[in-house]
C-alpha cells in the first residue's frame, strides 16, 4: 500500500514537472499549432506568393492576441488556436501567418502567457 502511495506521488510529480515547460521550439509550434486551427496557416513565403498570384488577400496585418494561460503549453497552444481563428473569422478570412510568438512572464512563480502575432487572410484556396 505505502510504495503504491509512493509510485503515484512520483507520477504526479513528473507530470507536474512536465506540465512547467515554459516553451516549445519553433517546429513544434509551428506543427502543432496548424493541427488546432480550422484556419489555414500559411508560411511567410506561402502567403507572399498567395497575394502576388491573387489567391489571397492580406485583411489585417500585424494582429496581437494574448491567449488565456493554460496548465501545459500544449493548453496555451490551444488556447492561441482557438483565438486566432475567431479572429480570422471576425475578419472574414479563413487563413493566417504566424508572424511571431512569445511566451512571456507573468508571475515571480514562473508562470508563462502565449503572446501570438499573426497576419490574417481571404484566400480562394487552401
Amino acid at each position: 500500500m505505502k510504495s503504491k502511495h509512493i509510485i503515484y506521488s512520483v507520477l504526479l510529480s513528473f507530470t507536474f514537472l512536465l506540465s512547467c515547460s515554459s516553451s516549445m521550439a519553433p517546429i513544434e509550434v509551428n506543427n502543432t499549432l496548424q493541427t488546432l486551427t480550422k484556419s489555414t496557416l500559411l508560411n511567410q513565403a506561402q502567403a507572399t506568393e498567395a497575394i502576388k498570384s491573387n489567391k489571397c488577400k492580406l485583411l489585417v496585418k500585424g494582429r496581437a492576441y494574448v491567449a488565456p494561460i493554460g496548465f501545459t503549453t500544449k493548453n496555451d497552444l490551444k488556447n492561441a488556436a482557438k483565438g486566432i481563428d475567431e479572429w480570422v473569422q471576425m475578419d472574414g478570412g479563413n487563413a493566417y501567418v504566424l508572424i511571431n510568438y512569445k511566451w512571456v512572464n507573468v508571475s515571480d512563480d514562473g508562470s508563462t502567457q502565449l503572446t501570438v502575432d499573426f497576419d490574417t487572410m481571404q484566400c480562394q484556396q487552401y
